[in-house]
Parts: structure tokens; sequence; C-alpha cells
């Protein structure tokens, strides 16, 4: 006599291909954003070069409320914010090494920060930065054009809790959340850039980026 034996539900799984998707989970996931932005000088491109030159007086106050600490003449850790989704959170710290103009281009990307090790994620922070001065014309002087590009790539090491979720889901998530902080952090520091340059020179600001007084620049 002939015994039937009832298979247990996803026995007929390849095992290889269990063992894929479990290792699968265990890798990062990559979110990726690039992004474009510019802004107005009131000044000759050699004068606002001048001013990018000694970054070291100016980067960390225009950084603010991000924590910064100089690493040396050209690097810095900046401490972004507290960011997260779905009941997980991170704190991320990113260095970055702001390079000396090369033929007209200014460029920064990530280093590592000594001593610190990120928790479960990596940051590649790729930009560069283009100056292109405007003649006078009517009765507006010299001007100069900024106009700078970023490439950022993060990978993130989720928690067992996060990683049930939908791979879908967190990537739509992810790479929404990380446009809104690139946004939300360029937009910042380059209105107090703009605004302090200014200052400095005692020039007045181009027209089109002057806010009221009480406007929140911070």
């Amino acid at each position: 006599m002939t015994h039937m034996h009832s298979a247990p539900v996803g026995s007929d799984v390849d095992p290889k291909m269990k063992q894929e998707k479990a290792l699968d989970k265990n890798r990062p996931m990559r979110f990726h954003n690039s992004y474009e932005d510019h802004m107005e000088i009131n000044a000759d491109a050699e004068t606002y070069a001048r001013y990018l030159d000694i970054h070291q007086k100016w980067f960390s106050r225009c950084a603010d409320p991000m924590a910064v600490k100089a690493l040396d003449d050209q690097s810095y850790a900046i401490t972004i914010g507290h960011y997260g989704a779905f009941d997980y959170f991170v704190e991320p710290k990113i260095g970055l090494r702001l390079l000396p103009e090369d033929g007209g281009v200014y460029r920064i990307h990530s280093i590592e920060v000594p001593d610190y090790e990120p928790q479960g994620y990596a940051v590649d922070f790729k930009a560069s930065m283009v100056l292109v001065e405007v003649p006078p014309r009517g009765d507006k002087g010299v001007t100069t054009n900024v106009t700078w590009t970023l490439d950022l790539e993060v990978d993130v090491w989720f928690p067992r809790f996060v990683r049930i979720l939908p791979d879908g889901l967190l990537q739509s998530t992810g790479d929404r959340l990380l446009s809104q902080i690139v946004r939300q952090v360029s937009k910042r520091l380059t209105r107090k850039v703009q605004l302090d340059f200014h200052e400095a020179m005692n020039l007045p600001m181009p027209q089109q980026t002057k806010w009221v007084s009480g406007d929140d620049v911070s």
C-alpha cells in the first residue's frame, strides 16, 4: 500500500531561491538624487571666487543649524539633522572636502570622517559649481551667475522590522525623503551664503532674491 504525504506549503520553492531572497534583504537599499540650482551675485566672478576660497571664515556660520566641525583647511564633518520614516530614524554625519578652483570649476566630494563609523548608511556626495560672469547691461552692473549640480547616492541598511515592507514602498519613500532633504539643505545654505557674501562686501542683494524684513533664512 502506497502512503501519500502532503508536502508543506512552499516546499516546491527552490531552496537556493529562498536563500538568495534572504541574502538580498541583508544588502543595502540605494537611494539617488540629482539636483541643480543657481543664484545671482552682484559682483564680478573674481571677487566672488576670492570669497569662496576663504570658506574657512564663513562655511560653519552659513551651514547653521547643521553642526559643523573643521577637519582640516579644506574638509568638514557635518551632521545633517534627524531624518527617517517607518519608525526608523538616523542622524547622518558626512565628511565633505571643498576642493580649490580648477579650470573655473569648484568641486566638493565626500570623505570619511576620522574616528566615526556610520550606523546603517553610507553616503557618496559629488557636487560642482561654475561661475559665469555677466557684463554690465543697461543700468545693471556686472554680475555673476552661479550654477551648481549635485549627485548624491545613499546606501541604507534597514533593520528587519523595516525590510518586511515592500521594496517598492521603501524605494519610493526613501527617494522622496532624500529629495526633500537635498532641496531643504541646499536652498537654506544657498540663501545664507548669498546673503553673507553681499553683507560682507556691503553690496545690495540681487532684486529678485531680496527678502522682506523678518524673512526666515535659517
